[in-house]
């Protein structure tokens, strides 16, 4: 597969067959996640990937995370629905950040600021990868955000003391959607 035929055909999948991943599809994914561009070459980036009967744990504690969060008044918004997919997925693959921990009392000086941005943009490169080489394999997958609504939890059940950026649900895929509108390139660029 061509890389500009990869990034146009890559889709946000939410539906999955019930077939198992192999160990060697996720070893591939995540292999061309760790071939992405890293500031600093620091590659921050470390993954938990959670599969068979974790799953059902891992959705108990994501569950109760955003019950905790409702009881708060908050709006947990597309997370139940987030789950559900999850849930579909044979495999989960979470995405932490080395350089950073969850202690909220770290002083940062402004180098320590300019290295966590880049650290987060790394992981967003390798994520990315991981997307493409998923859907290079013929696997679907959906990179999801709402773990924050339950980011205490899963951090605290998973074993993680470092930051997490998100999560990516990974599965053989059950449909096909269309591609979604995307904006012009006139639209989003300014020449000087």
């Amino acid at each position: 597969m061509e890389t500009l035929e990869a990034m146009a055909g890559r889709r946000s999948i939410r539906r999955f067959k019930d077939e198992p991943v192999t160990d060697e599809q996720i070893c591939e994914i995540l292999h061309a996640a760790t071939l992405a561009p890293s500031g600093k070459n620091r590659q921050p980036w470390r993954f938990v990937v959670v599969r068979g009967d974790k799953r059902a744990e891992m959705m108990a504690v994501m569950r109760a995370g955003m019950e905790r969060l409702r009881a708060l008044g908050v709006d947990v918004g597309s997370g139940p629905w987030t789950a559900q997919v999850m849930e579909r997925a044979p495999v989960t693959i979470f995405v932490f950040n080395d350089g950073a921990t969850l202690d909220a009392h770290t002083t940062m000086t402004a180098e320590d600021v300019v290295l966590a941005s880049v650290d987060v943009q790394s992981i967003g490169a390798a994520i990315q990868n991981l997307l493409l080489a998923a859907h290079d394999k013929d696997l679907g997958a959906l990179w999801v955000c709402d773990v924050f609504l339950a980011y205490e939890e899963l951090c605290v059940w998973l074993g993680e003391t470092h930051q997490m950026i998100a999560a990516i649900a990974v599965g053989h895929p059950d449909e096909a959607p269309a591609a979604r509108p995307r904006k012009a390139v006139d639209e989003v660029t300014r020449w000087v």
